[in-house]
Order: structure tokens, then sequence, then C-alpha cells
């Protein structure tokens, strides 16, 4: 049986301002379960760098009924940090037949 793991997702969310009246923004870290980790495939690697300059590290696979905001977000798991990029790709519910709808693309962070 296929599962994921828990990836720990940083929720941002506005503080107040700063002194150019900018946001400040405060990152709160939630646990999300059976999330999947996959690897990118070469072609993916190369498209990814010439399209957004970014290095794919891993594709995410989130969980269908998950309502979090995965766009430019920090996640963590396997003890490093990533940041997501180039949006969250969304599948229709009842025409998937696994637990997974949308995945997202994760570049090495920090």
């Amino acid at each position: 049986m296929i599962h994921g793991i828990t990836v720990r997702l940083y929720v941002k969310s506005q503080t107040g301002t700063d002194a150019f009246n900018a946001p400040v923004y405060a990152e709160t870290p939630i646990d999300v379960p059976n999330v999947l980790v996959g690897e990118p495939t070469a072609e993916d690697i190369v498209n990814d760098l010439q399209l957004y300059g970014k290095r794919i590290a891993y594709t995410l696979g989130i969980p269908k009924g998950d309502a979090h905001d995965w766009e430019n977000a920090t996640v963590e798991f396997f003890g490093k940090k990533f940041r997501t990029y180039g949006g969250v790709t969304q599948g229709i519910d009842d025409l998937i037949p696994l637990l997974w709808n949308k995945k997202v693309k994760v570049e090495r962070y920090g």
C-alpha cells in the first residue's frame, strides 16, 4: 500500500507592518500527514532550471481534503528545509483513484 510521510508546513500569517508600511509575517509550523515525496525526472530538472531558474529537488503529492496554502511556502522533511515554487497543480477528486489530488514542486532552501 502506498503511504506518505508527515511534512512540516510553515504557514505565513501577517503580524503587522514595518516602518515602510510593508507587511511583516510570522511562520507557524503545522504537521501535514500522508504527503508523498517523489523524485523528479531528469527532464523536470532541466525544464525547471530553464523556465524558472530553480533546481527542483522533489515533487510533493498533497492529500485530498488538505486546505493549506502551499504556494511559496517553506516545508521541512528528511531533516531539511525546502521552498515550494511554480504553483500547485490540482486534479479533480472524483477522477483520481488514490488519496492525493495536488502536487507542488520544491527546491532546497537554507
